[in-house]
């Protein structure tokens, strides 16, 4: 009797285990995943920042070096050189000085923002 109940209480600590490791095995996957997507988002969005910051500097020494002035402001760039970038996604401060004393120029991070529809 005593061998049968021992036989039971290892079964279901056996049972217990094949149980519990593969679900500890795929929440560790899991996490291991999630935390991988989340850096390449996050090191998406610096490139995409970069890249803005780049083209619009660029854009702005071709104005200078074209016109001979700096550009009056950001519409003016997309006006005029083709300037294209998403607004809801991050908020450009381009403030000129003087014609000819390069701009204050900063980007920032804002997000998107989900459009809603409207029914």
């Amino acid at each position: 009797m005593e061998e049968i109940s021992l036989k039971k209480k290892d079964n279901f600590i056996l049972g217990l285990l094949g149980f519990i490791i593969p679900t500890a095995v795929i929440v560790f996957i899991l996490v291991i995943f999630y935390t991988g997507v989340s850096q390449i988002g996050e090191s998406t969005i610096e490139k995409q920042e970069s890249s803005l910051h780049t083209a619009i500097e660029r854009d702005i020494v071709q104005c200078y070096s074209i016109e001979g002035i700096y550009p009056p402001s950001l519409e003016y760039l997309e006006e005029h050189y083709g300037l294209i970038y998403d607004k809801n996604m991050f908020f450009v401060d381009y403030r000129p000085i003087a014609s000819n004393i390069y701009p204050d120029l900063t980007i920032l991070y804002i997000g998107k923002k989900r459009a809603r529809l409207s029914p």
